[in-house]
């Protein structure tokens, strides 16, 4: 790799980043790189497969290592690479200690699969719920339909999370907002070491107000919005939905290498 032709594009630094992750050296007709790069390019602009530039790689082709990463956990895999290089950097400890979970309503397009309607924030479509570290970097999401609360999609979240509890051993402390607030026992079964804060909004306050730790995971959800394939839901499948957001991480903690 020795020019980027799309803003989105990997340079050489970033590449040999993922490289060391995927640990591949085999010799391909098209390498890791310009397949990331097309990745990168539909995520980025939220394009349809069939619409990837001619000088990318075949679209099937594409869609063939999207699809298998996402189902061998290759995805997941550098994502969780990525976050410990980044929280290195940044001087922090591998495994965070303080989680911050929110929830994102997001309209659904005619193309996007099962949906529901959110009557709080009048919008029909899918919830992102999420779980980040106090430097915005993804730990968890699950999708699932708007019309769900948030006490059960914070429940699907968490108890995801708990499958890779591995990763994060000290792990021990949630803030959120009055919405989860009676999902403080469900999580103590779920991990008897974890407690929550429930961060309230000041009394008589109105409109837009910053709170402490929220606004973390508020971006978060803006640094997502950043990648068009996230602007709507257009995934018929939740979990295809969740790798767009996994990828969009990726790509916004190797920008910083």
């Amino acid at each position: 790799m020795n020019t980027t032709s799309y803003p989105s594009d990997l340079t050489d630094s970033q590449w040999s980043k993922l490289q060391e992750i995927l640990q591949d050296t085999r010799k391909r007709k098209w390498e890791f790189s310009q397949i990331l790069n097309a990745i990168f390019y539909l995520v980025k602009g939220g394009i349809q497969w069939r619409m990837l530039p001619k000088d990318m790689p075949p679209w099937q082709t594409v869609y063939y290592y999207f699809r298998k990463w996402k189902q061998d956990g290759t995805w997941d895999l550098i994502l969780e690479e990525l976050r410990l290089l980044g929280r290195k950097q940044a001087g922090r400890a591998p495994s965070p200690s303080i989680g911050l979970i929110d929830s994102q309503s997001v309209k659904s397009s005619f193309l996007g699969g099962e949906r529901g309607f959110d009557a709080g924030k009048k919008v029909k479509g899918i919830k992102r719920q999420i779980v980040v570290d106090t430097l915005g970097l993804l730990l968890a999401i699950v999708v699932h339909r708007a019309d769900l609360s948030d006490k059960q999609g914070g429940e699907f979240v968490l108890r995801r999370l708990a499958k890779n509890a591995l990763c994060f051993p000290r792990l021990v402390k949630f803030y959120a907002d009055q919405a989860y607030k009676s999902l403080e026992k469900t999580i103590r079964k779920i991990n008897p070491r974890w407690k929550t804060e429930i961060i309230k909004r000041p009394k008589g306050t109105k409109g837009f107000v910053l709170l402490p730790k929220r606004w973390i995971v508020e971006r978060t959800f803006a640094w997502l919005e950043y990648s068009r394939r996230l602007d709507k839901n257009y995934e018929r499948i939740a979990s295809t939905h969740e790798t767009m957001a996994k990828i969009a991480m990726i790509r916004i903690i190797i920008r910083r290498f």
